[in-house]
């Protein structure tokens, strides 16, 4: 029996891509956005209470989380029944920040990535701990269900965008202390990209903004303002639908980002100058900042 854990969205996305594989038998426990992930993908689960499933389990398996100490716990109540625990990372960025619960490292047995940047991080990080490389199921599903779809083949030269929002202020604040800690919110972001939008060089037909499934809808309805373009609030199409039917990904560092790039979308990220640069790896993202330097280092006539 193995224990699934899981919180935040991307790692719920690994984690239910990995039980459609799974044959053995299992229990979950799960909080915030991962109990819609895992109903989609999976339907009913056996629910349970974290020390429950630990106690019924012969190992587990969680994601990792910012928004929940979920996954901390069960690392540390895992290890204390004596019970092997591995944790799948699920992006590319605050590896260390994931395992520290109360500034104290709270590490598992094995660490599972699903891509070789993933390892070279995690390995350098975690030079202590095993690393294993495995197929990244999330990836395996994403590429079957776009193949599934009629993506975007726009013969014209206007363009639909999709901008794909993160809670990067909640973030900062609840790790720092400070909502500004990377140099940029989430606003600002949203609000350099829709006032660069010239520099995409393609004009643009619309904007569809999804905000994170730990955001409410109408999180980014100023946007509406702050542009003559038409906006739409998306996320009532799954992530998958909403890319088929862009032409281009705009986010900061968000996993829907290297979704675009797997459905052959040009994908930007749009942290503002000022801002940490972006830590996604994928050298196929390009920056508006530096779009945005190179237009500011151009005469004007």
């Amino acid at each position: 029996m193995i224990a699934v854990v899981s919180h935040d969205a991307g790692g719920a996305e690994i984690l239910s891509s990995w039980l459609r594989r799974c044959a053995e038998p299992y229990c979950v426990v799960l909080d915030g956005p991962a109990q819609v992930i895992f109903q989609r993908k999976l339907g009913e689960c056996c629910v349970l209470a974290l020390d429950e499933a630990i106690k019924q389990s012969d190992w587990v398996l969680c994601s990792t989380s910012w928004q929940s100490n979920l996954e901390r716990l069960a690392i540390s109540q895992a290890k204390a029944a004596g019970k092997k625990v591995v944790a799948f990372l699920d992006h590319w960025v605050n590896y260390e920040q994931r395992f520290q619960e109360q500034g104290v490292a709270v590490y598992p047995d094995e660490i599972w990535v699903g891509d070789v940047e993933a390892e070279r991080l995690a390995k350098a990080l975690f030079p202590e701990l095993l690393i294993v490389l495995q197929v990244n199921p999330y990836f395996e599903d994403v590429q079957q269900e776009l193949t599934c779809l009629q993506t975007s083949t726009h013969n014209t030269t206007q363009h639909a965008v999709l901008y794909v929002c993160e809670p990067i202020r909640e973030h900062a604040l609840l790790r720092y202390g400070n909502e500004r800690y990377w140099g940029y919110t989430e606003e600002d972001a949203l609000l350099f990209f829709l006032n660069n939008i010239t520099l995409l060089g393609s004009a643009v037909e619309r904007i569809k903004i999804r905000p994170h499934p730990s955001e409410s809808r109408s999180k980014y309805d100023w946007s509406k303002q702050s542009t003559s373009l038409p906006i739409d609030i998306g996320g009532n199409k799954t992530l998958f639908e909403e890319i088929a039917e862009a032409d281009i990904v705009v986010g900061c560092e968000s996993m829907a980002m290297v979704v675009g790039l797997l459905a052959n979308k040009r994908v930007l990220s749009s942290i503002p100058p000022g801002g940490r640069a972006c830590c996604l790896p994928q050298q196929q993202i390009e920056q508006l900042s530096a779009l945005w330097v190179r237009a500011q280092r151009q005469p004007h006539a």
